[in-house]
């Protein structure tokens, strides 16, 4: 009976540690179970914030290519209507080639996986792996560590690309042959323009060293391409007739209501240009400030619009020019790409104003100098990009040098713009020179009398019309 009640008594005695222990692992699992959730909430919100960016730069990619419709409704209705097919064919075909070599190489160059001297180097030139031929985008099945999938990324940077060959095509218009103008288009997309990207968004020279910044590509897309454009003018020479001594021999578009159209989607094709460039969209920071970017890019054009609407009535007595006012528009435009998300959306309107005003101002200045721009490509993408860039500065400080902090600077941005212009404009010339001395780069004077459509084409983009 004794024992019975020692047993009886231990076993009471266990009773609490036996609860505690059930307890314990009651805890533990719950613990366990909200340690799960946390996961799972985290997989979830980092999948939708993969999801979220990729997208971003997917439908971002979608806005701007409609941006190769609205440079070639652009183009086409700037010129006369004997080059009108010859244009449309040209910016069709530029866009294949551009997209071609930056599959090719482009894109590695861009952003190489490693610099020549280190990454204590100067990182001027990059030097892409052994496998940079034929970029590639992955396993699909494996999630990109840097946030997104790859491939939206390339789509992405390709039509940047095609938006810099897009400029050269409308300054040489007119009297350029379509094989060396192709034939430069795919030097320039697949070395001369990834290179100066390498150097700010390939976290290259201007990065590391000048705190250079440039947010969408005032300088790394439109001046390059301004740049290459303005080499190509100067090579090539001016249409037959332009100038004679100093007088100038006005050249009126075809179609001043096909050039409003591509200016309005141009206009729009920028909201993805700017506001996709914000790289995620997955946190509310994110999103609100690609709406921000959207906000401020359409003000800067509305700055480029009025201001050049204002500039052009001054100079021309009242009158004021259509294609001025659309080249107002695209110079408000450029003018704000360097930073659209900083200024408020007071200074995005002064920031574009200026843009507009230097667009209406180079036209004649240009004229001066008897370089022939037929669409006004050079004060809108060189120009403008060019201020654009340099005024970036205003919103981070307004400071003179670059400090420890890697702030940005007027004398950052001073070099970046004076690097980006020595470059492309000794690689353009090489490259002009060498199609000129080799296959040639102008039509005859005949050809281009007779318009590049019949010469270049073989087809009249208005057969039942008399050309002009």
């Amino acid at each position: 009976m004794g024992q019975i009640f020692k047993k009886l008594t231990r076993g009471v005695a266990l009773l609490p540690a036996l609860a505690f222990t059930g307890a314990l692992a009651y805890a533990q699992d719950a613990d366990l179970e909200a340690r799960l959730s946390a996961l799972e909430e985290s997989v979830n919100g980092s999948a939708s914030s993969y999801v979220d960016n990729s997208y971003l730069f997917l439908i971002g990619g979608l806005i701007v290519m409609f941006m190769a419709a609205g440079f070639m409704c652009l183009e086409v209705g700037l010129v006369r209507s004997k080059n009108a097919a010859m244009q449309s064919m040209k910016n069709v075909v530029l866009y294949a080639v551009s997209g071609l070599m930056f599959w090719i190489i482009g894109y590695n160059v861009a952003y190489p996986g490693a610099w020549m001297g280190g990454d204590e180097g100067l990182k001027l030139f990059g030097m892409p792996a052994a496998s940079a031929f034929f970029w590639s985008g992955g396993s699909l099945d494996v999630a990109n560590e840097a946030g997104y999938a790859p491939s939206s990324d390339w789509y992405f940077q390709m039509v940047f690309v095609a938006t810099a060959a897009s400029i050269v095509s409308g300054t040489v218009a007119e009297r350029v042959k379509l094989w060396p103008f192709l034939i430069f288009t795919a030097i320039l997309t697949s070395v001369i323009y990834p290179v100066v990207v390498s150097w700010e968004w390939g976290g290259g020279y201007l990065d590391s060293k000048w705190a250079f910044s440039d947010f969408a590509g005032s300088t790394l897309v439109h001046s390059v391409g301004g740049w290459a454009a303005l080499m190509g003018a100067l090579v090539i020479g001016p249409r037959t007739g332009k100038y004679f001594g100093k007088q100038v021999n006005p050249m009126p578009g075809s179609n001043i209501p096909l050039a409003g159209l591509g200016t309005f989607i141009l206009w729009f094709g920028w909201f993805g240009f700017n506001g996709a460039s914000q790289l995620a969209a997955g946190t509310i920071t994110d999103i609100n400030s690609v709406a921000q970017i959207f906000a401020n890019t359409n003000m800067g054009a509305v700055g480029g619009t009025l201001f050049a609407m204002v500039a052009t009535a001054i100079l021309y007595k009242g009158k004021v020019d259509a294609t001025m006012v659309f080249n107002g528009a695209l110079g408000g435009l450029v003018s704000i790409t360097a930073e659209p998300l900083a200024p408020s959306m007071g200074a995005a309107v002064l920031i574009g104003g200026v843009g507009g005003v230097l667009a209406v101002l180079t036209v004649p200045l240009l004229d001066k100098l008897k370089i022939d721009d037929v669409v006004g490509a050079i004060p809108v993408h060189l120009v403008c990009g060019i201020w654009g860039t340099i005024i970036v500065a205003a919103s981070y400080g307004n400071h003179i040098m670059p400090t420890p902090d890697g702030d940005v600077s007027y004398v950052g941005q001073l070099v970046g713009v004076l690097l980006t212009a020595v470059f492309v404009s000794v690689a353009s010339l090489a490259v002009w020179f060498a199609l000129k001395f080799t296959i040639g780069v102008r039509a005859s004077v005949e050809e281009e009398m007779a318009g590049m459509d019949i010469s270049e084409v073989g087809l009249e983009a208005y057969p039942d019309f008399t050309n002009a």
